[in-house]
């Protein structure tokens, strides 16, 4: 038995107290000796999102938070993977957020543009389709439709 077991301290909490001082994000998760499920946690994206629609489907965005023009980067509520959102007046196109050359979330669009910051590809927000590479094709469509100003998957 070490002298650290003999004061009392398992190894476990020895690691967690050094984590602790470290300040490693999830550290202290690491610390508990009771399983958790992940309830009560929220989803991944950049954006807010409502939860369910009173009437079914996970809320992806308020349509009122997605600039018109625009778009933004949003958690996808049936994948980890990110979605991005491309707004024209009231109806909404979404994307894999992935870019098909390298996996890097891309930018939101601007001027009509979804750019990818890690090796600059680019593609078109109306449709998705790859307009500079180095990235061959273009980003992948995921079907949503707005319900009671909520964007939600189709």
């Amino acid at each position: 038995m070490s002298s650290v077991e003999k004061a009392g301290l398992s190894r476990r909490s020895m690691m967690c107290g050094i984590l602790v001082a470290l300040a490693v994000p999830g550290g202290l998760a690491a610390c508990s000796s009771e399983t958790t499920t992940g309830a009560g946690t929220t989803g991944g994206g950049t954006t807010p999102s409502g939860g369910s629609t009173p009437s079914g489907p996970a809320s992806i965005a308020a349509l009122a938070d997605v600039p018109d023009g625009g778009g933004l980067i949003a958690g996808n509520p049936s994948t980890s993977k990110p979605l991005v959102l491309v707004r024209t007046g009231d109806t909404i196109k979404a994307y894999d957020a992935a870019c098909p050359h390298a996996g890097t979330a891309v930018e939101p669009p601007e001027s009509g543009v979804i750019t990818c910051p890690n090796h600059g590809s680019q593609f078109n927000a109306s449709d998705g389709a790859v307009t500079k590479g180095p990235a061959t094709k273009g980003l992948t469509e995921v079907a949503v439709k707005v319900e009671g100003g909520q964007i939600v998957l189709a």
